[in-house]
């Protein structure tokens, strides 16, 4: 069968939620997915392996690190989870200046891998963009995305506490997780010296107490068992792989296809849409002809601006609705460049229990209402924790010695940041002229770098985390940037932007091509502006809303 109703390209978290909605409604839908068939539960080969199990104890062999220079700085990348993760040299690309591009290519994607931290974007991060002369205006604000950050949040599960914050607005949670007592005593320092500074407990995409629909998806609740990246056994966190993809499986509308390479959109100059896509089977190079009425993007964000580059044809030689030359340019990505580290000298008899999957958050309080002249546009929301390691600072010999070692060390904190990046036409990607990757396709040629801006805003945050930590009684805080290139963030958004004029933009509000409305874009690609706040639920929520338009535009006829 090669005639569909609807094509979705890409099965992570984005694609897993087109196909979803889209099936739900009855469209008989292609999920096509460039890497290997994985199966919730059956292809965790790793899940519940002890550390004395694995050969390295989790580490990766120097020549495997050697390899992959790119993988190897990526935090989630090891012994237990490399078969999720791309090896550098099995899609190259072109680093015109260093970017770091992790990818994993199965079903589920990096839904499998995500770090799981999900926050609601606020009406300053809509609206801030534009009121600070960095971008165009977003065609949509948080009230048209409001309802859908709901619906998705019932359906994923997603853990928090309801804040009352403007600056980052609740969500549908479930019970949230609890910060240790040194977490607790720093927040609460740190806002009674900063009251407009609020401290919250991570949200994170992890059953704390499943509800009935979680029950109906065979979902679990989340074990603490920090070993996410492997897959989980007990569907306690979401992904594609143990959520929407089985969901739309059941409704018997979904053809879910694993090595499909997508080489181009097919566009039809009668009709002025695009007709389909072409497929290049990744194991024999065979190519084959999808056809449907609609198409969803969601590639991820690089490979979703290299298709649409690709996508070539007499009424559009430079890309798929690429009328005005800003295909793949305006790519950003997070700010992650800041760190500040301490010690923490009290509660020596305290310890805590499970591994949290998630962290303590101090959401932006910088250029929030308006532009501050700090020296830097934007803003950032900053993260924490304190935990105590084994006790090994110490010297000694025999008995009394080795008992010591069986005892906690003192109280280590961290704080990181995760800051806006300024949308600049200068970051962009393109297709390179003569070299194609193992599948005859152009490689992608990366052109992304950080700015001065970016870098007066890790001094910022490494001076206001110092501090922070120092006014709640930390000792030894010290602070330095990491300078991690673009990229390793796994944030990258952009290059498809939306917006209201076609001049300026790629999408319109419903994530449509401005000139070919039948191709929808949902994934990272179709982002106008970064917010400082993680992406992947903004992601779902645009995905799913999207996809529910084009099903009522499909049952108008406009589609």
């Amino acid at each position: 069968m090669t005639q569909y109703d609807a094509i979705v390209i890409g099965s992570g978290i984005s694609g897993g939620w087109a196909a979803k909605e889209l099936c739900e409604h009855g469209l008989k839908t292609l999920l096509l997915e460039r890497g290997r068939s994985v199966v919730h539960l059956k292809d965790y080969p790793t899940a519940t392996k002890a550390p004395w199990e694995f050969p390295h104890r989790g580490r990766l062999p120097k020549a495997v690190l050697d390899d992959n220079p790119v993988l190897s700085r990526c935090y989630a990348y090891g012994e237990a989870t490399k078969h999720f993760f791309v090896p550098d040299k099995a899609h190259p690309y072109i680093q015109e200046k260093p970017f770091d591009w992790i990818r994993g290519y199965q079903v589920g994607g990096k839904s499998l891998l995500w770090a799981r931290q999900t926050q609601r974007w606020s009406p300053f991060e809509f609206e801030g963009p534009a009121r600070d002369g960095i971008a165009p205006a977003w065609p949509i604000g948080y009230n048209d995305l409001a309802p859908w950050y709901s619906h998705v949040e019932k359906f994923a599960g997603i853990s928090g506490n309801k804040d009352g914050l403007i600056q980052l607005p609740d969500g549908e949670f479930l019970p949230p997780w609890e910060m240790n007592c040194t977490e607790r005593h720093i927040a609460d320092k740190i806002m009674e010296h900063y009251p407009d500074r609020p401290v919250i407990i991570g949200r994170c995409a992890h059953l704390t107490k499943p509800q009935p629909i979680h029950i109906q998806q065979g979902r679990g609740q989340c074990q603490a068992r920090d070993m996410c990246e492997r897959g989980c056994p007990f569907g306690g966190y979401f992904n594609s792989n143990s959520t929407t993809i089985p969901w739309a499986e059941r409704t018997g509308n979904l053809t879910l296809q694993p090595y499909s390479v997508v080489a181009e959109i097919l566009y039809d100059e009668k009709t002025n849409k695009a007709k389909g896509v072409l497929v290049i089977d990744a194991q024999t190079k065979k190519t084959t002809e999808y056809h449907a009425r609609i198409i969803f993007v969601n590639a991820a964000c690089l490979n979703t601006n290299l298709l649409l580059l690709n996508s070539k044809s007499s009424r559009f030689p430079n890309g798929l609705g690429n009328d005005n030359g800003l295909l793949g340019h305006y790519i950003v990505f997070h700010n992650y460049r800041g760190n500040v580290n301490g010690l923490f000298e009290g509660y020596p008899d305290k310890y805590y229990y499970g591994r949290r999957p998630t962290e303590v958050f101090l959401p932006n309080f910088r250029n929030l209402k308006k532009h501050e002249n700090l020296g830097f546009q934007r803003g950032y929301m900053s993260y924490f924790s304190a935990s105590r390691g084994q006790n090994l600072a110490q010297e000694g010999i025999g008995s009394a010695y080795k008992d010591s070692l069986s005892e906690p060390g003192p109280w280590w904190v961290s704080m990181g940041m995760q800051g806006e990046t300024i949308p600049k036409f200068e970051n962009h990607v393109r297709l390179s002229p003569d070299q194609k990757d193992p599948w005859g396709i152009p490689q992608l040629i990366t052109s992304v770098s950080y700015d001065d801006n970016d870098d007066k805003m890790a001094v910022d945050f490494i001076t206001q985390g110092s501090e922070m930590f120092e006014a709640a009684g930390c000792k030894n805080v010290s602070g330095f940037n990491n300078h991690q290139n673009p990229g390793l963030d796994i944030h990258e958004m952009g290059g498809v932007r939306m917006g209201r004029d076609p001049k300026t933009s790629l999408l319109n509000e419903w994530n449509q091509l401005h000139t070919c409305k039948n191709v929808f874009v949902t994934d990272g690609a179709c982002m106008a502006s970064t917010g400082n706040q993680n992406p992947s639920l903004t992601f779902m929520a645009l995905t799913a809303r999207a996809a529910n338009h084009a099903i009522e535009e499909m049952k108008k006829q406009n589609l």
